[in-house]
């Protein structure tokens, strides 16, 4: 048989009978997939669907769960938390904790007014003075830490305790009320319904990008990993560590101007150490090592969205909230463990 006369009793190859053409499709799907579920925030961002679908159709016939108040209350229990749980994962990655910022949040919004009652600051430049002196409070936590070598916990468990009684002693612990001309501006930074989430997104955003596509991230990582390694590596490490002590002291002011905003009041009984605890718990569910070197921004966020769901779930179920607590303990515990696992599967390599 000639050869033309072979290859015409040859069978036509139809589209996918080729080499794994028939599973191409599949193929790509699975490869995605497995891309998915390497990534530190699939599980959390797993559960965190499942918890919408529960509460979805268990809430279905009220319609409560998806109307736009209860989304919006979900969105009021997620975004200030959020942001301070941004603020929690670059000092937990680099090997440090800031135990104060709750009480940054609670000074802030007087800050904020002391500027513009007493000192005639126009609102955005008081607000960003007190921005500004979330900062210096950052350095000074981080000078504590860096300079004087106190642990971390010890030196914002100090600090915590003297922001409060300072702003307990300069507001006599009253509330105040927000001057008239601060709600024009206030409506971006917490007066609108959403403001305080789309806050929250941007600044996730911001500082997940700062974190795994910049230096200043991969040397957090690098100091939280082996601070002697990097440190005879080049990287600055002290300037990492006041750097990310800094930007969690903004972060708290911020969070604490948002949310004074939205409710309209400036209350000494605000914050506190229970914004800290959510953060973190937020920062550890979403997959950021305790132990440092490890973390990441967005699974903080998933992470506290996850919690604010489950409170928001049990409230709509008519569940009181004391099983939420005991529910939290377990997943912190329950996150610590996994992350304990993980990490020694990746020292044996077997990541």
């Amino acid at each position: 048989m000639s050869e033309t006369a072979q290859r015409s009793a040859e069978p036509l190859a139809g589209p996918g009978s080729g080499p794994g053409q028939g599973s191409g499709f599949g193929s790509k799907i699975g490869r995605v997939g497995s891309i998915f579920l390497r990534q530190r925030e699939a599980s959390v961002f797993i559960v965190a669907v499942v918890l919408v679908l529960y509460f979805g159709v268990i809430s279905s016939a009220s319609g409560n769960f998806f109307s736009k108040l209860n989304l919006q209350n979900i969105s009021y229990s997620t975004a200030p938390f959020a942001i301070i749980a941004a603020g929690e994962v670059l000092l937990l990655i680099c090997g440090e904790i800031d135990l104060s910022v709750g009480y940054v949040w609670t000074l802030s919004p007087f800050l904020m007014y002391f500027f513009t009652a007493y000192y005639g600051f126009p609102v955005f430049l008081a607000i960003v003075a007190a921005l500004v002196c979330g900062a210096i409070i950052g350095l000074i936590n981080g000078l504590l830490v860096v300079g004087l070598k106190v642990p971390s916990f010890i030196a914002t468990l100090g600090t915590a305790f003297i922001i409060f009684g300072f702003t307990l002693t300069t507001s006599a612990a009253q509330q105040k009320t927000l001057p008239p001309n601060t709600l024009g501006v206030g409506k971006f930074f917490g007066g609108y319904a959403w403001a305080e989430i789309i806050w929250a997104v941007v600044v996730a955003v911001i500082l997940h990008v700062v974190l795994t596509r910049t230096r200043w991230g991969l040397h957090t990582v690098a100091v939280g990993g082996n601070l002697l390694g990097a440190s005879e590596a080049g990287i600055k490490t002290s300037r990492i560590k006041l750097g990310n002590f800094m930007i969690t002291g903004v972060l708290g002011a911020l969070a604490g101007i948002l949310e004074t905003f939205r409710v309209g009041t400036i209350d000494p009984s605000a914050g506190g150490f229970t914004p800290m605890f959510y953060a973190v718990a937020a920062a550890v569910i979403g997959g950021t090592a305790l132990a440092g070197g490890s973390g990441t921004v967005a699974g903080a966020f998933v992470g506290m969205l996850v919690l604010a769901i489950l409170q928001d779930g049990f409230s709509l179920l008519g569940i009181s909230a004391n099983p939420f607590l005991i529910i939290l303990g377990i997943a912190i515990v329950a996150a610590m463990v996994a992350n304990v696992y993980l990490t020694r599967l990746r020292r044996a390599g077997r990541s």
